[in-house]
This record gives structure tokens, C-alpha cells and sequence, in this order.
């Protein structure tokens, strides 16, 4: 089991590479959004904003389900998206990576991913 410490890592990665998508694909893929990480055995959960200019930092949260993105992972898992260890589809697809999100949020994500 991760730690919070390179949970925080792991996110911090996520906002980095982020940040180094092209601007203009960015803002063809990306409209304004709350999301949140839980992390279920940290019993953690983290909140940021997306927009146009990337990610704002995340912050510790207390109410994640008021995100209108809802991602929900373990934080092994975590680290290892944060590594490219670990594929955001297949992480998905069984069920390692939880995202509640309108329908098309989820297909603006896959477009980045």
C-alpha cells in the first residue's frame, strides 16, 4: 500500500503531464470541470479544477461526491498510472479505476488519455 506522501507524488505527476499536452488540444478537449480522487485505503480524497490551463493543485477534501468528475482508485493503483505502470483503460475496465462522470465528460477524458 502507497503512502499519502507519494499518493501527493503520484498526483502531482498527473498535473505535470497535464501540463505538457499541447495548449490547443487541451482547450479542443478540455471544458471546465471539478474532479476528485478518492483513494479508498488511504481514506483519502483529493479535489482539483480543470480547465483550459491545465489543473489546479489538488487539495485535500472532505466531500468528493460534490465533483462533477469522480475518479475512485486504490493507492498502489494510483501510483502506477502515475508511473505508466498501469493503463488507464484496462485500470477501468477491471474495475481497478472507478470514474462517475456524465457521459460526455467520460468521452472528453478518453480523448486525453
Amino acid at each position: 500500500m502507497a503512502n499519502e506522501e507519494e499518493c501527493r507524488g503520484a498526483l502531482d505527476r498527473i498535473s505535470q503531464r497535464l501540463a505538457e499536452v499541447d495548449g490547443d488540444r487541451l482547450a479542443e478537449h478540455i471544458v471546465e470541470r471539478t474532479i476528485s480522487c478518492r483513494i479508498t485505503d488511504l481514506r483519502l480524497a483529493y479535489l482539483t479544477r480543470i480547465h483550459a490551463g491545465g489543473l489546479d493543485p489538488f487539495e485535500l477534501t472532505d466531500a468528493p461526491e460534490d465533483a462533477q468528475v469522480r475518479l475512485t482508485v486504490a493507492s498502489d493503483d494510483l501510483v502506477a498510472l502515475a508511473h505508466d505502470e498501469l493503463n488507464p483503460a484496462k485500470a477501468w475496465a477491471s474495475g481497478r479505476l472507478k470514474i462517475e462522470a456524465s457521459f460526455l465528460d467520460l468521452l472528453r477524458l478518453r480523448k486525453l488519455l
